[in-house]
């Protein structure tokens, strides 16, 4: 699995703790930034991780900013993309399972890492349902698309 990782400074400490248990994982991670803890614009950064998903690129993305809101408000905007800003195990597995997310937002500030490595574990770990969910997002697939055509 290859997943793409995006934070601001809110989120820089979280998202090196995530990436360094991802690769125990064997997962591929692409970081996308940012390096420090300089002050950054988090649009910058969850569009980065949300066109990577959108594309293609990789299979999944994880975002993190101070508290979730806006990088999940950003990367919502990307065709395909369903990010779902999680605040413990059982939203980060009910995203997958209901929802087939493929971007969990985590806020740093109001996330404490042991919080965040179990949803991180419930996320990957857990597949998406299917069934009567599927045809949910298949709604969600001809909203994004009439949206769109309104737009040109």
């Amino acid at each position: 699995m290859k997943i793409a990782l995006g934070c601001d400074h809110g989120g820089l400490e979280l998202k090196e703790a995530i990436a360094g248990v991802l690769k125990t994982l064997d997962v591929e991670v692409v970081d996308m930034g940012t390096e420090d803890e300089v002050s950054v614009d988090y649009p910058d950064y969850a569009a980065k991780v949300a066109e990577a998903v959108s594309t293609g690129k990789v299979d999944r993305g994880i975002t993190v900013c101070g508290t979730g809101i806006g990088m999940s408000i950003v990367a919502n905007k990307f065709p395909g993309v369903r990010a779902a800003l999680c605040h413990d195990s059982y939203t980060a597995r009910m995203s997958r399972l209901h929802n087939d997310a493929n971007v969990l937002v985590l806020g740093g500030r109001v996330t404490g890492v042991e919080v965040a490595m179990e949803m991180l574990k419930q996320w990957l770990a857990t597949p998406f349902e299917g069934g009567r969910h599927q045809r949910r997002l298949d709604k969600i697939s001809a909203l994004e698309k009439n949206v769109c055509m309104m737009k040109k």
